[in-house]
């Protein structure tokens, strides 16, 4: 008959790597890390959208109010899961009210005037 070994002449088995920053034994980092991929993407589906552009679609016109970057916000304003999403209102009725937009830049879209440029916004007081 073959000894059976006991637990003490065993050697341990190897831990498993940690996953990514989304354990419960491990805080996630106090800021959040800019994602390279992510935000060149972004970049792409809103394309040239930025406050006070107004651009041109099959459908209407619409004048930028707002681009929301935070992905939590912007999926709370569209009601699904997001990266971003754009405030917009449409010039072309009266009685438009604002409202938010998901929808990815195409070469069917037309800008018809350039928003201001990050670095031209005034400086809060």
């Amino acid at each position: 008959m073959t000894a059976v070994p006991t637990l003490d002449t065993r050697p341990p088995l190897p831990k498993r790597p940690l996953p990514h920053e989304k354990t419960p034994d491990r805080p996630a980092p106090a800021g959040t890390r800019p994602h390279p991929q992510r935000d060149a993407r972004v970049d792409d589906e809103i394309g040239p959208r930025r406050v006070g552009a107004i651009y041109q679609t099959s459908i209407s016109a619409y004048e930028v109010l707002a681009v929301i970057r935070d992905p939590e916000r912007a999926s709370d304003l569209l009601k699904r899961t997001a990266l971003w999403a754009v405030i917009v209102r449409d010039i072309m009725r009266a009685d438009a009210e604002p409202y938010a937009v998901g929808d990815t830049w195409t070469t069917s879209d037309y800008l018809v005037r350039e928003g201001q440029t990050p670095a031209s916004f005034a400086p809060a007081a």
